[in-house]
């Protein structure tokens, strides 16, 4: 563990009317504590975590886009609207990592080309090859396999919906990826995979009601719809169509 505590500065909001600061768990935040190595963020779309996700980034030095610390390009809307207001104490504290945010990557994969010009090196973490040659699913492993794995330094690993190019097939790839890393590594995720939260003792962190709250694998959402559906599909879509309700 090296990331162990985040703190909302509370003291510096102004507004809290205003988003980022009006979404709930805002309002009750005070700190939260990580206490192992693989650490999940879970929630609905609008509940915060992708926010929360990203001001640790912009906390660590990477892009808010995607990226690490080496990677300077410019993108709209690349600042993180609650990094200021995050305080991050660690033992010790990492300079080495990574922000992956699967809705951005592209133009990550943009700025991996251009560097190729600059130094023709720089595919040389990615699998040989332009990320733009890549299939979606293929780009995302690139990464994984090639440039985190490569890296023998003590890292801390940032990833946003990794799962958004992955088959179930490549989600238990980087499940196996994860595990290779975490030895020397911290991971915070944020997921709607229900394969994903089932990597072995780590905590999920649900975004879900107005305040944080550790959760059971079982226990989110996520388990239980795929669980239901999984066992019964036709009475979940017999239940999803039925008009006459």
């Amino acid at each position: 563990m090296s990331l162990r505590k985040i703190t909302l500065l509370k003291d510096k909001i102004e507004d809290f009317d205003s988003y980022p600061f009006s979404l709930p768990f805002i309002r009750h935040m005070d700190q939260l504590y990580l206490e192992h190595p693989v650490t999940f963020f879970v929630g609905e779309n609008g509940s915060g975590k992708s926010t929360l996700l990203e001001g640790i980034a912009y906390q660590c030095g990477f892009h808010t886009a995607s990226g690490s610390r080496n990677n300077s390009y410019e993108v709209d809307q690349s600042q993180s609207a609650l990094g200021d207001y995050l305080r991050l104490s660690w033992l010790p504290k990492l300079t080495n990592g990574f922000f992956m945010r699967a809705e951005s990557f592209y133009n990550f994969a943009n700025h991996i080309d251009e560097t190729e010009k600059i130094c023709p090196t720089g595919y040389n973490n990615y699998g040989g090859k332009s990320l733009h040659h890549q299939s979606h699913g293929e780009s995302f492993l690139s990464l994984f396999t090639q440039k985190f794995t490569k890296s023998r330094e003590q890292s801390i690993y940032l990833l946003d919906e990794p799962e958004a190019a992955l088959s179930p097939a490549r989600q238990l790839s980087l499940m196996r990826i994860i595990k290779d890393l975490s030895p020397r590594s911290q991971f915070i995720i944020a997921t709607h995979s229900p394969i994903l939260l089932g990597y072995p003792n780590a905590e999920i962190i649900s975004f879900d009601q107005d305040r944080l709250q550790s959760v059971d694998y079982q226990d989110t959402d996520h388990y239980q719809i795929t669980r239901r559906f999984l066992e019964n599909p036709k009475r979940i879509l017999d239940e999803l169509f039925n008009d006459n309700d």
